[in-house]
């Protein structure tokens, strides 16, 4: 792909549409409300902003469980707002990404209503039904992502259906030719609206063992742990047949020009960029979450810098995230100090960056009062921390009741930060997390080193990560503190520089020469050669 390309140049921010704006009262957010929000991501001046499920669904899973996949649920509204809402964007220079979840439906959804009528239902090899084992229980050990056996016994037609997450989110059998070509005509479905591309939900669930072997036991689990971790999934996920469905994939949206395909992918470096496909004929962007996993410091980070863009195949275009709608916030993790510094790190490696709403007014860890818990997860297997509600809370807006939010009762309880800690008065502060994204955002579009540019690691010992990025004869150094102690980068003798822009936003144009000082908690972006 050509350096012009959006995706490539932009950034991508998330919407978790239940949490982002309310426009109706009823404390849930909508299409209507993420309209209404447009401006705000111009002035933020993201690129994309990719919308999570949105579809028809009895709420499960919260739109993880889809029950109509080219209908919009009532509850974000209807099929004319999302055209208005796309409208909007595109007249504002917004792509548009929409989240599919094409690896199970809704046990309510049409489909699986009429694959479990009978066993000769034309429908029934469209999900996955076994036998019971021989001993009369499951068909193999495989678990449920939220707990428990992923095999759900159905009385009426004596067998057994697989469900990867919840009972209620049966898997398709991807095995099953029109189960495909079903799945990518409601693609086309959307591409035809004007959709500019797809985040694909756990893209390497989709094929499963065609034997159903047991998977073998992780003989690391710990009780402490969450269940799916007491064996390896050797068979129920990352089966090589999956690179056909993706591939085939690609090749949908291909029928569309400047379309982007993004993988949901949960797996090591190894085994994540297989899914860019020979040839590159997979996903545009495989996601790399290792930036969420990786421990906080500069030697785990640098050694992940550096496989990452090692294992990489030639011409494979990198992607990095801080956090989503699964993973505890940056500002929960690492404090709201190495938030700014972090911030400055995602913004400023190579590669496609995607922001999750609220990252960039510092939203931390919400603590969910147990009568106030919505995850199944969290549900299913109480007390061992994996409730996701923490990072879906509402945005904050200004320091009005919930936080001009919702003018009713939010789904979940807002951050007690939210009547400081909120946009309207962050973006006027100088000196304020927001305002720091904001000056990120626009060097980044400002330096073409920043965005397309190529990356060289520079040598750096203690708590500092520094690497240069470089566009023609433009160079960018890029240092960071990820300690909490002040810190020196040496560099060649001959170095001279002035600093673009410091987490601290108060040393713009400071020259730099053969060794630059670093507060604690600091990242600076310095201009070599100038």
């Amino acid at each position: 792909m050509p350096e012009n390309t959006w995706w490539k140049r932009g950034i991508v921010y998330q919407i978790y549409p239940r949490s982002f704006q309310d426009s109706n009262g009823d404390g849930i957010g909508d299409l209507e409300g993420i309209r209404q929000r447009l401006d705000y991501l111009v002035w933020l001046g993201v690129d994309a902003i990719w919308i999570s499920p949105i579809y028809n669904s009895p709420m499960a899973d919260f739109g993880y469980d889809v029950a109509d996949y080219c209908g919009i649920d009532p509850i974000f509204g209807a099929l004319e707002d999302f055209d208005r809402l796309i409208g909007e964007a595109h007249a504002r220079g917004l792509k548009l990404i929409l989240d599919f979840v094409p690896n199970h439906t809704s046990d309510q959804h049409p489909w699986f209503r009429e694959s479990r009528s009978s066993r000769t239902s034309p429908k029934r090899d469209w999900y996955i039904w076994r036998n019971p084992g021989p001993d009369g229980g499951p068909p193999n050990n495989w678990i449920s992502n939220f707990g428990g056996s992923a095999w759900e016994w159905d009385e009426a037609t004596g067998q057994y259906y697989y469900h990867a997450f919840l009972k209620e989110q049966p898997d398709l059998n991807w095995r099953n030719a029109e189960v495909r070509k079903a799945m990518y005509d409601t693609l086309r479905f959307w591409l035809d609206r004007g959709v500019d591309g797809f985040r694909v939900d756990v893209i390497w669930h989709l094929i499963k063992d065609a034997e159903f072997r047991d998977n073998p036991p992780n003989l690391a689990y710990q009780p402490s742990q969450a269940e799916i971790n007491r064996f390896l999934q050797v068979y129920s996920a990352d089966q090589p047949e999956v690179h056909e469905v993706v591939s085939e994939m690609r090749a949908v949206l291909d029928e569309y020009p400047h379309r982007v395909l993004i993988g949901e992918i949960y797996l090591p470096l190894e085994r994540l960029v297989a899914y860019y496909g020979p040839d590159l004929a997979g996903a545009h962007l495989p996601f790399n979450f290792q930036l969420v996993h990786t421990a906080w410091n500069a030697r785990e980070i640098g050694t992940l810098i550096k496989e990452y863009e090692t294992a990489l195949p030639e011409g494979g275009w990198p992607n990095w995230v801080l956090g989503n709608h699964d993973q505890p916030r940056i500002g929960a993790r690492v404090g709201p100090r190495q938030a700014r510094v972090a911030a400055m790190l995602l913004l400023t490696l190579r590669g496609t960056p995607t922001m999750y709403y609220g990252d960039e007014i510092g939203i931390g860890k919400v603590e969910i009062p147990p009568e106030a818990v919505q995850d199944p997860w969290e549900k299913n297997e109480p007390g061992l921390g994996l409730g996701r509600d923490p990072e879906r809370t509402p945005m904050h807006w200004d320091g009005s009741d919930q936080g001009g939010f919702t003018s009713g009762n939010p789904w979940l309880p807002l951050d007690p930060s939210f009547p400081t800690c909120h946009v309207e008065g962050l973006r006027n502060d100088p000196s304020s997390l927001l305002t720091l994204y904001r000056h990120l955002i626009e060097l980044r579009r400002q330096h073409l080193a920043l965005s397309v540019g190529r990356y060289a690691p520079v040598a750096a010992e203690r708590d500092i990560i520094a690497y240069e990025r470089w566009h023609g004869t433009e160079r960018l150094l890029v240092a960071l503190n990820l300690g909490h102690e002040p810190r020196t980068l040496s560099l060649p003798h001959r170095t001279m520089g002035r600093v673009l822009l410091s987490t601290s936003l108060d040393r713009r144009e400071e020259p730099v020469g053969a060794q630059i000082d670093l507060r604690p908690d600091e990242g600076l972006i310095v201009a070599l050669g100038t």
